[in-house]
């Protein structure tokens, strides 16, 4: 029987592919400050302690103040590049070969960031991490929410000119009372661009917007899923698609949506056959990176070797790498598992 070490171990070991990362929640607590005195910034909080006791959230409006207030501080294109640098060296370092990162262009647009200054920093690093360490990327724009379909629609106008840049957009920030088909006509527009088009759904909010996420707007995959697990109709639906959850399990404990981690539904979603996936959301703001989620796995709800396999496979085809590319990735992590 494999022990718990031996599981972490080899979790930490494996490719890993990391499908569902806000760039903008890597923002450590000193790197935060260190980007705040460079643009003379005034933070709310006077110390990074300040700063990280007031990471105790009860729901995802509780951390998404607090994240766009972090936002604040970054200003320029050396800034989206540092915040992006940071945390691709980090996965890098934990055995994360791909990854697919949201960038949130309106919540900088508002500040009077421009939307060049916001792409350049962020794809310039994903460049470099190629070029050192052969780190493959899919840059996804993600729409807010909150906002209009119509300011979704004048974001997609200033992307237009690096759209060679962008391989999909997404759909965050407040999900209860937002749903999916509020913006179906933006993400039709996206569609006919050739984007990939993915979507939170079913975090917070019902199983009805996932629903609505596969049949109004056509998502390739869904981000989170957890509450479809609520409806057998939904679940045999996304089963038959083929569709991928990439599923936050630390994320999900800190906002609240598993009441305990031993009680987190991932092993369902497998036993369900689901293309269940780890990634860890918002890590700085979460309590982990790729390897801590894993790990949480492990050590709470007692996934076992082939369900570890299992994930980090679902990782890998559930990617928008090429064939090529994702048979590099599953080669290397059949011959560990093997």
């Amino acid at each position: 029987m494999d022990t718990t070490n031996t599981l972490i171990a080899l979790s930490q070991a494996m490719p890993k592919t990391e499908l569902h990362l806000h760039i903008e929640g890597t923002f450590e607590p000193e790197q935060m400050f260190e980007i705040a005195r460079r643009n003379q910034v005034t933070l709310k909080y006077h110390t990074i302690d300040d700063l990280k006791s007031a990471y105790q959230f009860t729901n995802l409006q509780d951390f998404l103040d607090l994240y766009y207030q972090g936002m604040s501080v970054l200003l320029h294109e050396i800034d989206f590049y540092d915040l992006t640098m940071a945390y691709l060296s980090k996965v890098h370092s934990e055995n994360v070969v791909h990854v697919e990162i949201f960038f949130d262009p309106q919540g900088h647009l508002s500040r009077g960031v421009a939307f060049d200054v916001q792409i350049k920093g962020i794809y310039r690093a994903l460049q470099d991490a190629k070029q050192q360490w052969g780190m493959t990327s899919k840059l996804i724009m993600s729409f807010l929410r909150h906002l209009t379909e119509e300011s979704a629609f004048e974001t997609l106008a200033l992307a237009t000119p690096y759209l060679d840049w962008l391989d999909g957009v997404g759909l965050d920030s407040s999900e209860l009372g937002h749903p999916p088909e509020k913006f179906l006509r933006v993400f039709q527009a996206c569609q006919a661009l050739g984007l990939y088009v993915t979507a939170h759904a079913g975090e917070e909010g019902p199983p009805e917007y996932v629903w609505q996420a596969i049949h109004a707007i056509g998502v390739d995959r869904i981000d989170h899923g957890n509450r479809a697990l609520e409806d057998d109709e939904l679940v045999a639906d996304i089963k038959h698609r083929g569709l991928t959850l990439t599923v936050c399990p630390l994320s999900n404990l800190k906002l609240c949506v598993v009441d305990d981690m031993k009680n987190h539904p991932i092993q369902k979603m497998l036993a369900l056959g689901l293309n269940a996936t780890v990634n860890s959301d918002d890590p700085a703001y979460f309590g982990g990176y790729m390897n801590d989620n894993y790990a949480a796995l492990i050590r709470q709800t007692q996934i076992n070797k082939a369900q570890l396999y299992l994930l980090a496979k679902n990782g890998i085809l559930g990617s928008w790498m090429t064939d090529s590319e994702k048979a590099t990735h599953l080669n290397t992590l059949n011959a560990l598992f093997d």
